[in-house]
């Protein structure tokens, strides 16, 4: 269902666009608050990993938090879908994770709210408001939910669009189903909790803004927001010299061969500028693979969308306008274009890094006094799980951990940071030692692993866990192979490695994607790229 309002347009006010502007950002940004104080799992509650936006009645993204940018391009599909498929009234809560659905990759789980508004149109929202969070389990073949799978079904327990509260009553069928098929069902009980208080939240604060300005004045500046944002990205690419620019870059495998001998799977673009339009286009990239670094249609627009926002002089407004000028383009069934039941698991966590790699490298031909080398290039996703005999219950954790960043035209890269597609935090020793029977043994900057140049990329991280308990140890990380690359002359980043020391003190080199079972005292240690070098050395 599409509503259109109808408002005498007044003159905009461009003082009061960019006061409303901000507080549709304020709204996302306190979803986000509540979301992160009320999570109980560590994912949430420290790293995270988390969005929460604001949406018009048409289903447009209106503001975004500054969360992660992976969900930039999800949520607005899951919106989207949502609108499409449901009459919504007062009090719905929809929930929805699948990725052919508006989705990314099953661990992230999409709740969606209508808010009704306006007294002329008591059963039409005027707003919608959302909120995806990577949960640490979502059941299926290894915990953590992020296996090595060639299927969909491995992954976990997959929701189309359903309702999980109907007129403000829990659907007790749906949220049983859920929690019957994952590992800890109290985390992610209280994880949905927390993202439905983020809801309301958003509810309540866009009621006081239109008790504020009142709808006949609001609804007029939400259409010059969207078009702000669209002259905001016109400008970016006005800047960008007209051509075509071509690159490729590749992922190390496809998640099922692993081996020194597997073929990369590469990503191609054509990055076509025309004035203030611009066309990206993937479609020679590779066919969907059996393993999970398949990425779905929207993690592929949530990439696009970094980059160019990435070409901003400042930050720009978070709207449906700011993708108009631009067209993607994807070949169905391609590996960043996926069609069912292809495995995505690190399709948005691993894929996803990829292409802001290759569409960053084509633009270091239009911009290459702007454009950085290549980051670490992965999210180094560790996840496990087991039985906490001391805690007498199941557990399963998940984190990314940090890399270095690519040095640029005007300095060093940072090191140790979560880079591109991943804006979340790392996990604190203290949460993790706390929630889950891990021990850190080792957390240091990995020195000079950044590559050279007249600006050195940024240094890599090493982490080492220790379990305390028997569990299964699953990583997903990409740049073993093939190293991220320097610009201008610069060298590349050493690329990253991963290890196992038994409690007997046998050391073994763990594979790219790898799954291993852990006894109590086996040690992993996980060993991350440095950036890019950008210059040539002096």
């Amino acid at each position: 269902m599409v509503i259109c309002y109808a408002y005498a347009m007044p003159e905009i006010d461009p003082i009061r666009l960019e006061i409303l502007l901000q507080l549709f950002a304020s709204v996302a940004d306190d979803m986000g608050v509540v979301l992160r104080r009320t999570a109980y799992s560590p994912n949430i509650k420290e790293r995270r990993d988390f969005a929460c936006s604001v949406f018009d009645a048409r289903g447009r993204v209106l503001a975004m938090g500054e969360h992660l940018p992976i969900y930039l391009g999800s949520m607005p599909m899951s919106v989207e879908t949502v609108i499409r498929e449901f009459e919504p009234t007062p009090g719905d809560v929809y929930i929805l994770n699948d990725p052919f659905s508006g989705g990314t990759h099953l661990p992230d789980i999409t709740l969606i709210s209508p808010v009704f508004i306006e007294p002329q149109n008591p059963n039409v929202p005027l707003f919608y408001v959302a909120a995806c969070a990577h949960h640490a389990d979502m059941g299926g073949i290894a915990p953590g939910s992020m296996p090595l799978s060639e299927e969909v079904f491995q992954e976990g327990i997959r929701i189309p669009p359903l309702k999980l509260y109907d007129r403000g009553r829990l659907q007790t069928a749906v949220l049983s189903l859920l929690l019957h098929n994952v590992r800890t069902p109290v985390e992610r009980e209280g994880d949905l909790a927390a993202q439905v208080a983020a809801l309301r939240i958003g509810d309540r604060r866009l009621r006081e803004l239109v008790k504020r300005y009142g709808v006949g004045e609001l609804q007029p500046y939400v259409e010059a927001l969207h078009e702000y944002a669209e002259s905001i990205m016109r400008r970016i690419i006005q800047a960008i010299p007209d051509g075509v620019y071509e690159a490729e870059d590749c992922l190390d495998d496809d998640g099922v061969d692993t081996t020194a001998r597997a073929r990369p799977v590469p990503i191609a673009v054509r990055v076509t500028v025309d004035g203030d339009r611009l066309t990206v286009d993937f479609s020679k990239s590779a066919p969907q693979v059996r393993g999970c670094m398949n990425a779905v249609r929207a993690v592929t627009v949530a990439a696009v969308q970094y980059v160019l926002r990435c070409l901003a002089d400042d930050d720009p407004p978070m709207s449906e306008g700011l993708m108009r000028p631009v067209t993607v383009i994807t070949r169905r069934g391609s590996v960043v274009d996926a069609v069912f039941p292809a495995a995505v698991a690190g399709g948005n966590a691993e894929t996803s890094q990829r292409i802001v790699d290759t569409m960053l490298k084509a633009l270091s031909q239009a911009l290459p006094d702007r454009i950085p080398a290549a980051g670490c290039g992965t999210m180094n996703n560790v996840s496990l799980g087991g039985f906490d005999p001391d805690r007498m219950k199941d557990f399963a954790y998940y984190e990314t951990i940090g890399g270095g960043m690519g040095a640029g035209p005007n300095g060093p890269g940072d090191s140790g940071i979560q880079t591109h597609m991943t804006n979340s935090l790392n996990t604190p020793i203290e949460a993790l030692e706390r929630y889950f029977p891990v021990r850190v043994r080792e957390y240091r900057i990995r020195r000079r692993s950044g590559g050279t140049g007249k600006y050195s990329g940024g240094d890599g991280i090493i982490r080492s866990l220790e379990a305390l308990a028997s569990c299964r140890f699953t990583i997903l990380s990409e740049r073993r192979k093939y190293a991220p690359y320097g610009l201008a002359g610069g060298t590349a980043g050493q690329k990253g490695e991963n290890f196992l020391q038994t409690a007997q003190g046998q050391k073994r080199k763990l594979r790219g994607k790898d799954t291993v079972f852990l006894e109590p005292g086996d040690v992993v240690t996980v060993e991350t790229p440095g950036g890019g070098g950008w210059g040539k050395k002096r």
